[in-house]
Protein backbone atom coordinates (compact mmCIF):
# COMPACT_ATOMS: atom_id res chain seq x y z
CA UNK A 1 0.00 0.00 0.00
CA UNK A 2 1.31 2.98 -1.05
CA UNK A 3 1.54 6.20 0.61
CA UNK A 4 2.25 9.78 -0.05
CA UNK A 5 3.76 11.06 3.03
CA UNK A 6 7.96 10.98 2.36
CA UNK A 7 9.06 11.36 5.89
CA UNK A 8 9.92 8.93 7.93
CA UNK A 9 10.77 8.29 11.22
CA UNK A 10 14.73 7.53 11.38
CA UNK A 11 13.07 5.11 14.16
CA UNK A 12 10.08 3.55 14.35
CA UNK A 13 10.65 2.62 18.27
CA UNK A 14 7.84 3.60 20.14
CA UNK A 15 7.37 0.53 22.39
CA UNK A 16 6.52 1.33 25.90
CA UNK A 17 8.74 -1.27 27.28
CA UNK A 18 11.17 -2.51 26.20
CA UNK A 19 12.15 1.22 24.81
CA UNK A 20 13.92 2.84 22.21
CA UNK A 21 17.75 2.53 22.50
CA UNK A 22 19.33 6.05 22.88
CA UNK A 23 20.00 7.95 20.04
CA UNK A 24 23.30 6.77 18.05
CA UNK A 25 23.41 3.35 19.62
CA UNK A 26 24.82 0.54 17.94
CA UNK A 27 26.48 -2.79 19.73
CA UNK A 28 30.26 -0.62 20.08
CA UNK A 29 28.75 0.40 22.93
CA UNK A 30 28.41 -3.17 24.76
CA UNK A 31 32.32 -3.71 23.64
CA UNK A 32 33.61 -3.58 27.54
CA UNK A 33 31.31 -5.80 28.77
CA UNK A 34 32.79 -8.26 31.17
CA UNK A 35 31.20 -11.54 29.52
CA UNK A 36 32.27 -15.28 30.94
CA UNK A 37 33.14 -12.73 34.05
CA UNK A 38 31.98 -13.51 37.73
CA UNK A 39 29.30 -10.59 38.81
CA UNK A 40 31.56 -11.00 42.28
CA UNK A 41 34.65 -10.62 41.05
CA UNK A 42 36.50 -7.12 41.43
CA UNK A 43 35.90 -5.48 38.33
CA UNK A 44 32.37 -6.93 37.36
CA UNK A 45 31.45 -5.44 40.78
CA UNK A 46 32.68 -2.58 40.24
CA UNK A 47 30.12 -2.08 36.91
CA UNK A 48 27.01 -2.75 38.98
CA UNK A 49 28.35 -0.48 41.87
CA UNK A 50 28.95 2.24 38.62
CA UNK A 51 25.22 2.00 37.72
CA UNK A 52 24.54 2.55 41.49
CA UNK A 53 26.54 5.58 41.90
CA UNK A 54 25.66 7.21 38.23
CA UNK A 55 21.74 6.41 38.70
CA UNK A 56 22.05 8.25 42.26
CA UNK A 57 24.20 10.94 41.37
CA UNK A 58 21.98 11.59 37.50
CA UNK A 59 18.53 11.36 39.55
CA UNK A 60 19.67 13.82 42.44
CA UNK A 61 18.88 11.13 45.16
CA UNK A 62 19.62 12.07 48.46
CA UNK A 63 23.16 10.94 50.65
CA UNK A 64 21.36 8.99 53.27
CA UNK A 65 19.35 6.90 50.91
CA UNK A 66 20.55 3.36 49.62
CA UNK A 67 20.03 1.99 46.26
CA UNK A 68 20.38 -1.22 44.92
CA UNK A 69 20.39 -3.26 41.70
CA UNK A 70 17.84 -6.07 42.12
CA UNK A 71 15.96 -8.99 40.44
CA UNK A 72 12.85 -9.56 37.75
CA UNK A 73 13.08 -5.99 36.93
CA UNK A 74 10.46 -3.06 38.38
CA UNK A 75 7.94 -6.07 39.19
CA UNK A 76 10.54 -7.88 41.38
CA UNK A 77 11.47 -4.41 42.82
CA UNK A 78 8.02 -3.52 43.53
CA UNK A 79 6.89 -6.92 45.21
CA UNK A 80 10.36 -6.70 47.24
CA UNK A 81 9.34 -3.95 48.74
CA UNK A 82 5.42 -4.86 49.42
CA UNK A 83 6.36 -8.16 50.58
CA UNK A 84 9.33 -6.77 52.88
CA UNK A 85 7.47 -3.60 54.43
CA UNK A 86 3.75 -3.83 54.14
CA UNK A 87 2.24 -4.69 57.80
CA UNK A 88 2.84 -2.58 60.60
CA UNK A 89 0.74 0.18 58.98
CA UNK A 90 -2.88 0.61 57.54
CA UNK A 91 -2.51 0.52 53.91
CA UNK A 92 -3.97 2.78 51.22
CA UNK A 93 -2.65 1.62 47.77
CA UNK A 94 -3.90 3.55 44.37
CA UNK A 95 -5.61 1.07 41.70
CA UNK A 96 -5.98 3.12 38.15
CA UNK A 97 -4.20 0.88 35.41
CA UNK A 98 -2.87 -2.29 35.14
CA UNK A 99 0.08 -2.56 36.79
CA UNK A 100 -0.80 -0.65 39.91
CA UNK A 101 -3.96 -2.81 40.04
CA UNK A 102 -1.67 -5.52 40.28
CA UNK A 103 0.21 -4.56 43.52
CA UNK A 104 -3.31 -4.26 44.77
CA UNK A 105 -4.24 -7.47 43.91
CA UNK A 106 -0.90 -8.27 45.64
CA UNK A 107 -1.97 -6.64 48.51
CA UNK A 108 -5.29 -7.61 49.10
CA UNK A 109 -5.60 -11.23 47.98
CA UNK A 110 -1.62 -12.52 48.36
CA UNK A 111 -0.45 -10.72 51.15
CA UNK A 112 -4.33 -10.52 52.46
CA UNK A 113 -3.26 -7.34 54.71
CA UNK A 114 -6.59 -6.94 57.01
CA UNK A 115 -6.83 -3.09 56.72
CA UNK A 116 -6.13 -2.25 53.03
CA UNK A 117 -7.93 0.19 51.06
CA UNK A 118 -7.91 0.31 47.14
CA UNK A 119 -8.73 3.56 45.70
CA UNK A 120 -9.68 2.69 41.90
CA UNK A 121 -9.87 5.09 39.08
CA UNK A 122 -10.80 4.12 35.69
CA UNK A 123 -8.18 4.47 32.88
CA UNK A 124 -7.69 8.43 32.28
CA UNK A 125 -7.70 9.50 35.55
CA UNK A 126 -6.24 9.34 38.72
CA UNK A 127 -8.40 7.99 42.03
CA UNK A 128 -9.30 11.17 44.76
CA UNK A 129 -5.72 12.14 45.86
CA UNK A 130 -7.67 14.19 48.90
CA UNK A 131 -8.92 10.81 50.03
CA UNK A 132 -5.45 9.52 50.74
CA UNK A 133 -4.82 8.69 54.19
CA UNK A 134 -1.20 9.58 54.62
CA UNK A 135 -0.68 8.42 58.79
CA UNK A 136 -1.17 5.09 56.70
CA UNK A 137 1.32 3.05 54.14
CA UNK A 138 0.16 4.37 50.52
CA UNK A 139 1.61 2.32 47.61
CA UNK A 140 0.77 4.21 44.08
CA UNK A 141 2.24 4.62 41.01
CA UNK A 142 3.70 7.55 39.50
CA UNK A 143 2.99 7.14 36.08
CA UNK A 144 0.44 4.70 34.71
CA UNK A 145 2.27 2.86 32.21
CA UNK A 146 -0.77 1.87 30.72
CA UNK A 147 -3.04 4.52 31.29
CA UNK A 148 -0.86 7.46 30.72
CA UNK A 149 -1.48 9.66 33.72
CA UNK A 150 0.57 10.18 36.11
CA UNK A 151 1.01 12.39 39.65
CA UNK A 152 0.30 15.91 39.25
CA UNK A 153 3.71 16.80 41.28
CA UNK A 154 5.03 16.47 44.78
CA UNK A 155 2.14 18.72 46.36
CA UNK A 156 0.10 15.55 46.16
CA UNK A 157 2.23 14.04 48.98
CA UNK A 158 2.33 15.83 52.51
CA UNK A 159 5.75 16.99 53.18
CA UNK A 160 5.19 15.17 56.48
CA UNK A 161 3.90 11.31 56.79
CA UNK A 162 3.58 8.88 59.28
CA UNK A 163 3.29 5.99 57.04
CA UNK A 164 5.66 4.63 53.79
CA UNK A 165 5.39 6.23 50.28
CA UNK A 166 6.03 3.09 48.57
CA UNK A 167 6.40 4.38 44.91
CA UNK A 168 6.50 2.58 41.57
CA UNK A 169 8.20 4.69 39.34
CA UNK A 170 9.41 2.89 36.44
CA UNK A 171 7.82 5.22 33.38
CA UNK A 172 8.68 8.18 35.38
CA UNK A 173 12.29 7.99 37.03
CA UNK A 174 14.87 10.22 34.64
CA UNK A 175 11.70 11.69 32.63
CA UNK A 176 10.09 13.30 35.33
CA UNK A 177 10.76 15.30 38.73
CA UNK A 178 10.55 12.75 41.68
CA UNK A 179 10.22 14.46 45.02
CA UNK A 180 12.59 12.42 47.11
CA UNK A 181 12.50 14.25 50.54
CA UNK A 182 8.69 12.61 50.20
CA UNK A 183 9.39 9.25 48.96
CA UNK A 184 10.25 6.29 51.04
CA UNK A 185 10.56 3.76 48.55
CA UNK A 186 11.48 3.99 44.53
CA UNK A 187 11.25 1.14 42.23
CA UNK A 188 12.02 1.31 38.48
CA UNK A 189 13.70 -0.92 35.45
CA UNK A 190 16.36 -0.41 33.28
CA UNK A 191 13.92 -0.98 29.87
CA UNK A 192 12.46 2.37 30.15
CA UNK A 193 13.61 5.82 30.02
CA UNK A 194 17.63 5.25 29.37
CA UNK A 195 16.20 2.42 27.20
CA UNK A 196 18.30 -0.82 28.83
CA UNK A 197 17.79 -4.18 28.34
CA UNK A 198 15.41 -6.45 30.57
CA UNK A 199 15.65 -8.03 33.84
CA UNK A 200 16.98 -5.77 36.19
CA UNK A 201 15.07 -3.96 38.71
CA UNK A 202 16.79 -0.39 40.99
CA UNK A 203 15.47 0.04 44.71
CA UNK A 204 15.75 2.97 46.39
CA UNK A 205 14.96 3.08 50.11
CA UNK A 206 14.78 5.91 52.75
CA UNK A 207 16.20 6.33 56.05
CA UNK A 208 12.66 5.76 57.35
CA UNK A 209 12.32 2.25 55.00
CA UNK A 210 15.50 1.27 56.19
CA UNK A 211 14.28 1.71 59.90
CA UNK A 212 11.04 -0.50 59.10
CA UNK A 213 13.30 -2.91 57.50
CA UNK A 214 15.46 -2.83 60.40
CA UNK A 215 12.58 -2.73 63.35
CA UNK A 216 12.11 -6.21 63.46
CA UNK A 217 11.99 -9.71 61.80
CA UNK A 218 10.41 -9.70 58.29
CA UNK A 219 6.45 -9.67 58.89
CA UNK A 220 6.47 -12.82 56.66
CA UNK A 221 8.32 -15.69 55.46
CA UNK A 222 10.26 -14.44 52.32
CA UNK A 223 11.52 -15.94 50.03
CA UNK A 224 15.60 -15.58 49.13
CA UNK A 225 15.12 -13.01 46.12
CA UNK A 226 12.94 -10.79 48.85
CA UNK A 227 15.55 -10.31 51.98
CA UNK A 228 17.22 -7.39 52.19
CA UNK A 229 18.06 -7.93 56.02
CA UNK A 230 19.71 -10.52 57.45
CA UNK A 231 19.84 -11.35 61.58
CA UNK A 232 17.86 -8.07 61.23
CA UNK A 233 20.83 -5.93 59.45
CA UNK A 234 20.43 -4.59 56.24
CA UNK A 235 22.59 -6.95 53.90
CA UNK A 236 24.70 -3.82 52.76
CA UNK A 237 26.19 -5.44 49.66
CA UNK A 238 22.80 -5.13 47.51
CA UNK A 239 23.60 -1.78 47.77
CA UNK A 240 27.60 -1.56 46.78
CA UNK A 241 26.95 -3.31 43.89
CA UNK A 242 26.51 -7.37 44.84
CA UNK A 243 23.15 -9.09 43.90
CA UNK A 244 20.67 -11.76 45.15
CA UNK A 245 21.09 -13.12 42.29
CA UNK A 246 23.10 -13.65 39.09
CA UNK A 247 23.04 -10.73 36.44
CA UNK A 248 23.68 -10.28 32.87
CA UNK A 249 26.62 -7.89 32.34
CA UNK A 250 25.86 -7.25 29.17
CA UNK A 251 23.02 -5.54 30.11
CA UNK A 252 25.02 -4.15 33.09
CA UNK A 253 27.27 -2.27 29.76
CA UNK A 254 23.84 -1.61 28.46
CA UNK A 255 22.68 0.24 31.42
CA UNK A 256 26.17 2.06 31.82
CA UNK A 257 26.29 2.89 28.39
CA UNK A 258 22.63 4.94 29.30
CA UNK A 259 23.36 6.38 31.96
CA UNK A 260 27.05 8.05 30.71
CA UNK A 261 24.64 9.06 27.25
CA UNK A 262 22.32 10.86 30.30
CA UNK A 263 25.37 12.27 31.50
CA UNK A 264 26.94 13.63 28.14
CA UNK A 265 23.79 15.67 27.26
CA UNK A 266 22.98 17.31 30.05
CA UNK A 267 21.44 14.63 32.76
CA UNK A 268 18.41 15.34 34.40
CA UNK A 269 17.02 18.46 33.05
CA UNK A 270 17.87 17.28 29.44
CA UNK A 271 16.23 14.36 29.81
CA UNK A 272 13.43 15.84 31.48
CA UNK A 273 13.25 18.48 28.91
CA UNK A 274 13.23 15.65 25.77
CA UNK A 275 10.49 13.54 27.15
CA UNK A 276 8.68 16.99 27.94
CA UNK A 277 9.38 18.07 24.22
CA UNK A 278 7.91 14.71 22.79
CA UNK A 279 4.92 15.48 24.89
CA UNK A 280 4.29 18.78 23.62
CA UNK A 281 4.38 17.54 19.88
CA UNK A 282 1.46 15.42 20.42
CA UNK A 283 -0.51 18.07 22.24
CA UNK A 284 -0.12 20.23 19.25
CA UNK A 285 -1.56 17.26 16.81
CA UNK A 286 -4.49 16.44 19.27
CA UNK A 287 -5.51 19.90 19.68
CA UNK A 288 -5.90 19.81 15.67
CA UNK A 289 -7.33 16.20 15.16
CA UNK A 290 -10.70 15.17 14.62
CA UNK A 291 -9.98 11.60 15.74
CA UNK A 292 -7.87 11.03 18.46
CA UNK A 293 -7.98 12.67 22.03
CA UNK A 294 -6.01 11.87 25.08
CA UNK A 295 -6.93 9.00 27.08
CA UNK A 296 -5.70 10.98 30.47
CA UNK A 297 -8.42 13.83 31.05
CA UNK A 298 -6.71 16.26 32.68
CA UNK A 299 -3.99 17.94 31.22
CA UNK A 300 -2.15 18.19 34.64
CA UNK A 301 -1.94 14.24 34.88
CA UNK A 302 -0.50 13.86 31.37
CA UNK A 303 2.45 11.75 31.03
CA UNK A 304 5.82 12.66 28.78
CA UNK A 305 6.91 9.11 28.71
CA UNK A 306 3.44 6.63 27.97
CA UNK A 307 1.29 9.31 25.77
CA UNK A 308 -1.82 7.04 25.34
CA UNK A 309 -5.02 8.24 23.10
CA UNK A 310 -8.10 7.40 22.81
CA UNK A 311 -10.01 6.96 18.97
CA UNK A 312 -13.19 9.74 19.40
CA UNK A 313 -14.01 9.75 15.59
CA UNK A 314 -17.75 9.19 15.31
CA UNK A 315 -17.30 6.42 12.49
CA UNK A 316 -15.40 4.96 15.29
CA UNK A 317 -17.86 5.48 17.53
CA UNK A 318 -20.45 3.94 15.20
CA UNK A 319 -18.44 0.82 14.88
CA UNK A 320 -20.12 -2.42 16.91
CA UNK A 321 -18.02 -3.54 19.89
CA UNK A 322 -16.06 -6.30 17.94
CA UNK A 323 -15.51 -4.04 14.58
CA UNK A 324 -14.10 -1.92 16.62
CA UNK A 325 -11.02 -4.19 18.04
CA UNK A 326 -11.02 -5.05 14.32
CA UNK A 327 -10.25 -1.52 12.93
CA UNK A 328 -8.08 -0.26 16.11
CA UNK A 329 -5.38 -3.47 15.08
CA UNK A 330 -5.74 -2.83 11.51
CA UNK A 331 -4.85 0.77 12.10
CA UNK A 332 -1.98 -0.16 14.11
CA UNK A 333 -1.37 -2.80 11.69
CA UNK A 334 -0.84 -0.42 8.90
CA UNK A 335 1.72 1.73 10.89
CA UNK A 336 4.05 -1.40 11.25
CA UNK A 337 3.53 -2.64 7.68
CA UNK A 338 4.81 1.02 6.48
CA UNK A 339 7.39 0.45 8.96
CA UNK A 340 7.17 3.60 10.49
CA UNK A 341 5.66 2.40 14.21
CA UNK A 342 6.19 -0.47 16.41
CA UNK A 343 4.66 -1.79 19.14
CA UNK A 344 2.39 1.06 19.74
CA UNK A 345 -1.30 -0.63 20.02
CA UNK A 346 -3.34 0.62 23.64
CA UNK A 347 -2.51 -1.90 26.49
CA UNK A 348 -4.70 -4.82 26.32
CA UNK A 349 -6.86 -3.83 28.81
CA UNK A 350 -7.32 0.03 28.38
CA UNK A 351 -9.78 1.68 26.10
CA UNK A 352 -8.82 1.01 22.01
CA UNK A 353 -6.29 3.60 20.60
CA UNK A 354 -2.53 3.96 20.85
CA UNK A 355 0.21 4.33 22.86
CA UNK A 356 3.18 6.42 21.90
CA UNK A 357 6.67 5.97 24.22
CA UNK A 358 7.67 9.66 25.32
CA UNK A 359 10.61 9.11 27.07
CA UNK A 360 14.04 10.29 26.85
CA UNK A 361 15.77 8.15 24.04
CA UNK A 362 12.84 8.95 21.55
CA UNK A 363 13.86 12.16 18.87
CA UNK A 364 11.24 15.08 18.54
CA UNK A 365 11.73 14.76 15.04
CA UNK A 366 10.37 11.29 15.06
CA UNK A 367 7.33 12.02 16.92
CA UNK A 368 6.63 14.71 14.44
CA UNK A 369 7.59 12.92 11.61
CA UNK A 370 4.68 10.13 12.73
CA UNK A 371 1.97 12.06 13.31
CA UNK A 372 0.98 12.62 9.71
CA UNK A 373 1.27 9.28 9.47
CA UNK A 374 -1.14 8.51 12.07
CA UNK A 375 -3.79 10.42 10.06
CA UNK A 376 -3.03 8.57 7.19
CA UNK A 377 -3.54 5.30 8.99
CA UNK A 378 -6.72 6.44 10.57
CA UNK A 379 -7.99 7.84 7.17
CA UNK A 380 -7.60 4.22 5.61
CA UNK A 381 -9.03 2.45 8.43
CA UNK A 382 -12.08 4.35 8.34
CA UNK A 383 -11.97 3.60 4.46
CA UNK A 384 -11.65 -0.13 5.17
CA UNK A 385 -14.91 -0.26 8.15
CA UNK A 386 -17.11 2.61 7.56
CA UNK A 387 -17.11 3.15 4.10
Amino acid sequence: MSSPIKRRPNNPCFSSGPCAKRPGFSLDALSGAMLGRSHRAAAPRAKLAEVITRSRDILGMPADYRLGIVPGSDTGAVEMALWSLLGPRPVDVLAFENFSAAWANDIVTELALPDARVLQAPYGALPPLVEVDWSRDVVFAWNGTTSGVCMPGAEAIPATHEGLAICDATSAAFAMELPWDRLDVVTWSWQKVLGGEAAHGMLALSPRAVARLQGGPPPRALPKLFRLTSGGALIEGIFAGDTINTPSMLCVEDALDGLRWAERIGGLEALIGRSRANLDAVSRWVAGSDWAAFLATDPATRSSTSICLRIVAPWFAGLGSDRQVLAARHLVALLEQQAVAYDIASYRDAPLGLRLWGGATVETDDIEALLPWLDWAAAQTRGAFAG
